[in-house]
């Protein structure tokens, strides 16, 4: 049997956190696959002959343990994977009250651990904690490795203290704060390793020089200020992190950020609508970038968080717009100047990885769940779905996107990668005369073309998209009214 018909399907099971976690971290190198199981907390290691090792990371505290890695830390180097994140030793379920639940934080750790491939053999190498009931120290969400200075970088912004880019000397095991920013998302880019800016949403980047620790940073206050479009979007929440030809591309949530901050004046930040479906969350959450054939390949993410008991009504308003599901998880093979869907999935891809003629991907049925809806155990089914490599060349697969009249902005949205689809529409019913302006991205990204307007008539209304085929479309109503329900058909 293969490592790949050995991977089990992982259903509920113990782990006190929100909701559900995932399947992180995915790697295979030298022959092993590694993954993290959050939230039961437990790291699997595979080999041709089946299952090598499973911890449970009782090296960081006492069991029972949960929690794991939500952001895909993992790094190879020489014989070892060194993977991250954070745990629960021991986790401690303080069980319902009024109004949800909860867990006490106390014991939460953040961590870097290493698997010596040779030797078959797991050592803790780094721990922090602020021992807080209800605080915690930033977790480690991204680790690079520098090979010129044999260091590790991680990158902290989900927590309270303790955030910014850190690096972890795998020798002596000491540590330096280098950035001072929080951040979830990285990579190496050229001879830097670039850190998106993060405070939930995107709010710049900082990158630091692998040679000398010199530091470059490009702050934005709205993402308006480098949108092509010179629109804002609603709530740019940032996502994964990628380095492709010689640009830098931050996915955030309504699209994704590109050019060099290594030399802005030549290649400038530009934000580029793609995928960006009014209030949904679809985006580039919680899931690793795929090199592959040369590009990426990314999934935007339909369901990654979600909110079950609100607490106020800012709360009810999240729970209102997170728990609407417009679209299907979407898989794109990210090329310029092509950007094609290759697959349509269902709440979430946690995480990806090659092996061979395969792409393994991570899934979850669950959302990660907020505020009070602690639970004694992961609510989700976490599996893997497994594609031929050659999926990045096939025909696209059917989507329907529905946006119902709660979750339209007043700004531009959509940005729909029409490649490969033969007969792709819109349809809208609206309650009420009102004018739709409709241009397109190229797929360079680096210009739009010449705006239309369509008159929208009270009733069903039908565009054809196939002009724009070979673009990424934009939309933006003159007028929103409570009955204007907007559908994407591609086929």
């Amino acid at each position: 049997m293969s490592i790949i018909e050995r991977l089990p399907s992982h259903y509920p099971g113990y782990g006190p956190e929100w909701g559900s976690g995932g399947v992180y971290g995915l790697r295979y190198y030298r022959g092993v696959l590694y993954y993290t199981l959050a939230f039961e907390g437990k790291a699997y290691f595979y080999d041709r002959d089946g299952l090598r090792r499973r911890y449970d990371f009782t090296l960081v505290g006492d069991p029972p343990t949960s929690g794991g890695d939500t952001y895909n830390a993992v790094a190879v180097v020489d014989d070892r994977i060194y993977f991250g994140g954070w745990i629960h030793a021991p986790a401690i379920y303080r069980g319902r009250g009024e109004g949800g639940s909860t867990i006490d934080f106390r014991n939460k750790y953040s961590h870097v651990h290493y698997y010596d491939i040779s030797e078959d053999k797991i050592e803790l190498l780094w721990r922090d904690s602020i021992h807080h009931p209800e605080r915690w120290a930033g977790e480690i969400s991204e680790i690079i490795y520098n090979p010129y200075m044999d260091e590790l970088l991680v990158a902290r912004g989900d927590g309270h203290e303790n955030l910014g880019v850190y690096s972890i000397d795998p020798k002596t095991r000491r540590s330096e704060k280098i950035l001072d920013h929080p951040t979830i998302y990285g990579s190496q880019h050229i001879d830097y390793a670039c850190f998106s800016i993060h405070r939930w949403s995107w709010r710049g980047v900082e990158c630091v020089d692998l040679i000398t620790h010199d530091k470059i940073v490009y702050k934005v206050k709205n993402i308006s200020e480098i949108s092509l479009d010179g629109d804002t979007s609603y709530y740019p929440l940032d996502g994964a992190v990628a380095s492709l030809m010689n640009r830098l591309y931050m996915f955030v949530r309504g699209g994704v950020v590109y050019g060099d901050p290594l030399d802005p004046e030549y290649e400038p930040l530009r934000f580029v609508r793609l995928l960006d479906l009014g209030r949904s969350q679809l985006g580039a959450h919680r899931v690793n970038p795929l090199y592959i054939g040369g590009g990426i390949l990314i999934a935007f993410n339909t369901y990654t968080h979600a909110v079950m008991n609100p607490m106020d009504e800012e709360g009810r308003r999240a729970q209102r717009y997170m728990n609407t599901v417009v679209s299907p998880t979407l898989l794109l093979y990210f090329s310029p100047p092509t950007i094609r869907i290759v697959g349509a999935f269902g709440a979430r891809i946690t995480s990806m990885e090659r092996i061979g003629d395969k792409i393994v991907l991570a899934t979850n049925t669950q959302a990660n769940l907020g505020w009070r809806d602690a639970t004694p155990f992961d609510i989700g089914v976490r599996d893997f779905t497994i594609l031929p490599i050659d999926v990045i060349n096939r025909d696209p697969p059917p989507v329907i996107i529905d946006i119902p009249p709660h979750m339209h902005t007043e700004t531009w949205f959509g940005g729909i990668p029409l490649t490969g689809y033969k007969e792709p529409k819109m349809i809208i019913e609206s309650g009420k005369t009102t004018k739709m302006h409709i241009a397109s991205i190229k797929n360079s990204l680096n210009g739009i073309e010449e705006e239309v307007y369509i008159n929208i008539k009270p009733g069903r209304n039908i565009i054809d998209l196939s002009n724009y085929k070979h673009t990424l479309p934009i939309f933006k109503y003159e007028g929103l009214n409570n009955k204007l329900y907007t559908k994407i058909v591609l086929e």
